[in-house]
């Protein structure tokens, strides 16, 4: 009987890495790199989605635009020991990639569940690491943490590099609408109206604790992008060099993370981009039109 690689590779890989809906990864990433995925709920227009039900993106931004707001949830503690228990019969070892604390606490179910379960089977091992990252910026990290598992890292050595570099992955976006982020508690209702009345598009970043954080703001769409640019030439740094790939995700603005990809390669010479949309979590406060642009650099 012939012996699938792709299955061979799963029972001989020593740990297995796992992240969230909330890192915007293409499904064909995650299964090709066989990534174990926990899926955030949403509610929208009084369906839930999430595990078992998902709204297409393309739908879920239309449905916004037109003025339905969605809610989201965290992971509870009863999903975390679900999942961690499926994924554990494939691998005792796990890595597992938490989306940002500072935006919600399902990380810190996270930490309670492994523990739980590692207590309770002591033959197994659930690595949580606190990303401080979301979208895409969660993606970068998942891939980084993939191509040392693909070069025979363990699972120690993974994590300790990840944890190493947390504060080196940079995020950076801008949102079209700012209601979206009043919603969100991120403006004031003047900020908002007065902004969207003006043209006014906020930059923000993702800071080292994780939480969303305003950096400034330009008066149209082409400055807002081309200021998201602007900063990764800033924030690089010593890092440079090392940025062989970058992210991009957006809410259903293709054209303009393309545009951002292609400023990038003309100002910086990079040439490889994995450009995603952004889903229903973080694309239920940012709404439709955010790009968002993640690297490594100095600093956040």
């Amino acid at each position: 009987m012939k012996t699938n690689t792709k299955d061979k590779d799963k029972t001989t890989k020593s740990f297995k890495i796992v992240t969230n809906t909330t890192a915007d990864l293409p499904l064909e990433y995650i299964e090709e790199n066989d990534l174990g995925l926990l899926h955030f709920n949403n509610v929208l227009d009084g369906v839930e989605y999430g595990e078992h039900k998902q709204l297409p993106w393309k739908d879920f931004y239309a449905m916004m635009r037109s003025g339905k707001m969605p809610t989201t949830s965290q992971v509870n503690p009863e999903q975390f020991r679900r999942n961690f228990g499926e994924f554990i019969t494939e691998n005792k070892n796990i890595l597992y990639l938490s989306f940002s604390s500072g935006l919600s606490s399902s990380c810190q179910n996270a930490f309670l569940v492994a523990g739980e379960m590692m207590e309770e089977q002591k033959d197994i091992r659930i690595r949580v690491i606190d990303s401080l990252c979301a979208s895409l910026g969660e993606g970068l990290l998942v891939h980084k943490a993939v191509q040392l598992q693909k070069a025979g890292k363990t699972l120690d050595e993974t994590a300790t590099w990840v944890t190493d570099h947390l504060l080196n992955l940079t995020h950076v976006f801008t949102v079209d609408d700012l209601n979206h982020l009043y919603r969100g508690g991120r403006v004031s209702k003047a900020t908002a109206i007065i902004g969207t009345l003006a043209g006014i598009k906020p930059i923000l970043h993702v800071d080292d604790e994780g939480h969303l954080v305003p950096l400034s703001k330009v008066r149209g769409r082409k400055k807002s992008l081309i200021a998201l640019v602007d900063l990764m030439e800033q924030k690089m740094g010593s890092y440079r060099d090392q940025n062989d790939i970058v992210f991009i995700s957006h809410g259903d603005a293709l054209e303009d993370a393309q545009f951002v990809a292609d400023e990038i390669k003309k100002r910086f010479g990079i040439d490889q981009f994995l450009i995603n949309h952004i889903g229903p979590t973080i694309g239920a406060h940012a709404g439709p039109g955010t790009i968002a642009l993640f690297f490594m650099g100095d600093v956040r």
